[in-house]
């Protein structure tokens, strides 16, 4: 067997080797930093911008449901003096059920709501970075919707 046919018949036999074993290794490293962005977003829903406090129902010792995280809840804290926009509900984020990320993403950049109106009271007006409300995005979409 000549040179030739040797390289090519090596070439053939071993570039798809080595292209399945980088592309599982470029796999590996997006897979990895996927799960690192998913832990930032969760560490600024649950310790910076405190989410669940609203987001999340409480139980009968007033203590946050965790079977229910981020699904939703009646707001439990009020004004001392009455705004009329108050809202009443805070609306569900696990799954980011009727929700665009975009639309996610552009309340906690630009402090905007779904419907293009400023953030009912006592939403916080945050001015996160792009970087830190897609993480937050990636977090809520790793979570389940809930099943009502």
């Amino acid at each position: 067997m000549g040179a030739i046919k040797r390289s090519a018949l090596a070439a053939t036999i071993l570039l798809p080797a080595l292209f399945a074993l980088s592309n599982g290794k470029l796999q590996n490293d997006d897979r990895e930093r996927r799960k690192a962005e998913i832990e930032r977003g969760r560490y600024l829903v649950e310790e910076v911008a405190k989410c669940t406090e609203c987001h999340t129902p409480r139980n009968a010792r007033g203590d946050l449901d965790h079977a229910a995280w981020l699904q939703g809840a009646p707001i439990w804290i009020m004004p001392v003096k009455p705004i009329r926009n108050w809202a009443d509900r805070a609306p569900t984020l696990a799954g980011l059920p009727g929700m665009t990320e975009e639309e996610v993403e552009r309340v906690l950049e630009k402090g905007v709501g779904l419907d293009g109106d400023t953030l009912r009271p006592p939403m916080h007006v945050y001015h996160m970075t792009h970087e830190d409300a897609k993480a937050i995005v990636a977090y809520l979409n790793s979570l389940p919707r809930p099943h009502h």
